[in-house]
């Protein structure tokens, strides 16, 4: 049986490499290969193989036929991604935009990094596209993981951000070695030890892997295996037990990410802000160098935005290319699209299946069982077609929001800013003005003028009944007054809390009070004329 089967295998046709089949496919004169080969098997116009040997000087005259644009296409390894140049030189006859495949990238990702500048210098016509190619085996993640965590600290050490050396081809959840990656493996373990990964039991996991989650005292071990060590072995295991624990393991990581985005934490590196208009409506200096006499400013900047918004027509080409549901609420008649969405696990390891709801302005993933409990329905096309353009007809064009910025020198003045999130923003206002500043939240706008000093009113009445509707912000006003959100019979309010001593004065400006479980509360109706009575409000309050 052996021999038959040693017969049977010699009589197979052998697997040609991937630079075979790129060779053979497009043909060796179309092809300029820069390898460390002396000799390759080629096809001619016949199909017949036959064997080429290469001298001493070829990688020279490959490189030189595809610069001067006689060979279209270029491999190389990595004998050939040192000291040669394959970019869209201006001074070259082949000025074509680069379209760089990275293939096979191996264990070393400074290799392919290097690999990757050859195509990607200056002097060039147009900067490349990067496209890194891997299988359907998740564990080759593991190679394009390393690249894209070099090439992101490799952005941050030449130009400050991030992300100009992952030149925009990785997302987040590309990067298996980032800080969100540990929290997301931590979880993994804990699910695993205590039995919420029914199909990845304790014990065939660490006999699988060689990683023991167990400490000797039976609990889960405290110095727990490295992420780098957890991807290694992973690669060690059958393919579908491969894809098992990586889909587990990348579901737990963009949960993270969505949940620090959320947040309102998930780190960035410097974003670069568009709109229609950046106004600045105020400038304050707060802190000035004793030394350099360099000034640290807060900025209030208004920005408008147009309003990206879909037709009904094209929501329903929307909803058919992406298996999409049309929904209306039946209690407030909008309309939305629903289409299926990546789930999370809950706190005992089940999944939880989502869709994500697709509103004219917003966008929000919600449980299946929530949605289904909910009072949104399915209903036919004419329906939806006719509640979501009333919507949106009665849209405006444009919307208006508030940034507030502490630019200039921030070292001295850091650690009196809010610590949890330091989101970096860059913007270019209507006056040509370049701004580059750390951005204050909402929720720390007032901790941060009572640090800063700041003797101005920072927030407009129109800001403060954005803030408090829409992102749960509550303001202290003068006489230990409160200003926020409250929701009466599921519907939300402005309350003005501890304010019925002033009851009289603020009905006579637009408010209104209710008694609700005995108890008289005063509040500021949710309509357009919101704004103006929160401004007679404070001035009543002084």
């Amino acid at each position: 049986m052996r021999d038959a089967l040693v017969d049977k295998l010699a009589c197979l046709d052998p697997i040609p490499g991937a630079l075979e089949q790129l060779l053979w496919h497009f043909g060796h004169k179309q092809v300029a290969e820069v390898t460390g080969r002396s000799k390759r098997v080629l096809k001619d116009d016949s199909g017949r193989l036959f064997v080429d040997s290469r001298g001493s000087g070829a990688n020279i005259a490959e490189t030189a036929a595809f610069m001067q644009g006689d060979k279209q296409i270029l491999i190389f390894s990595d004998a050939g991604g040192t000291g040669r140049s394959y970019h869209a030189d201006l001074n070259a006859a082949n000025r074509r935009r680069r379209s760089h495949y990275l293939l096979e990238a191996g264990w070393r990702a400074d290799n392919a990094i290097q690999g990757l500048g050859r195509s990607h210098r200056t002097n060039q016509a147009s900067a490349p596209m990067f496209r890194p190619v891997t299988t359907n085996v998740i564990g080759e993640r593991r190679f394009i993981s390393t690249i894209a965590r070099r090439l992101d600290s490799l952005g941050a050490l030449t130009r400050g951000q991030r992300q100009t050396g992952g030149n925009g081809i990785f997302e987040a959840k590309d990067n298996l070695e980032s800080n969100y990656a540990e929290h997301a493996l931590y979880e993994l373990f804990r699910q695993i030890y205590q039995g919420r990964f029914y199909e990845v039991p304790l014990g065939k996991f660490e006999q699988m892997t060689g990683l023991c989650l167990t400490s000797h005292e039976g609990g889960m071990k405290i110095d727990l295996p490295p992420l780098r060590q957890f991807l290694n072995r992973l690669l060690a295991l059958r393919i579908d037990m491969q894809n098992t624990i990586f889909e587990r393991f990348e579901l737990l990581l963009s949960q993270q990410i969505e949940a620090a985005i959320a947040a309102g934490v998930y780190e960035m590196g410097v974003e670069t802000l568009r709109a229609e208009r950046f106004t600045v409506l105020s400038q304050e200096a707060v802190y000035t160098h004793p030394v350099t006499g360099s000034v640290t400013n807060y900025l209030k900047v208004e920005r408008t935005q147009r309003n990206h918004i879909k037709t009904a027509d094209e929501m329903l080409e929307f909803a058919t290319h992406y298996l999409g549901m049309l929904m209306i609420n039946s209690k407030s008649g909008n309309a939305a699209v629903s289409i299926p969405t990546h789930s999370i696990y809950d706190a005992d390891g089940g999944v939880v299946p989502r869709v994500l709801l697709i509103r004219p302005q917003k966008e929000t993933r919600v449980p299946v069982q929530d949605l289904e409990s909910s009072t949104w329905g399915q209903v036919s096309i004419d329906a939806f077609t006719a509640a979501w353009s009333t919507e949106v007809n009665e849209l405006p064009k444009f919307t208006t929001d508030y940034l507030h910025l502490v630019t200039g020198i921030l070292l001295p003045i850091w650690k009196i800013l809010p610590q949890q999130n330091s989101r970096v923003f860059r913007l270019q206002t209507s006056d040509g003005q370049k701004i580059l500043g750390r951005v204050v939240n909402a929720h720390d706008i007032q901790t941060v003028r009572e640090q800063l000093g700041l003797r101005n009113q920072l927030l407009s009445p129109e800001e403060l009944v954005k803030l408090v509707l829409n992102e749960r912000y509550t303001q202290q006003l003068p006489g230990g007054i409160t200003l926020r959100r409250s929701f009466v019979a599921n519907e939300p309010r402005i309350e003005l809390v501890n304010s019925i001593s002033l009851a009289e004065r603020l009905l006579a400006v637009g408010c209104f009070t209710e008694i609700i479980n005995w108890q008289k509360r005063v509040f500021i109706p949710v309509s357009d004329k919101a704004p103006a009575i929160l401004a007679a409000v404070i001035e009543i309050l002084g």
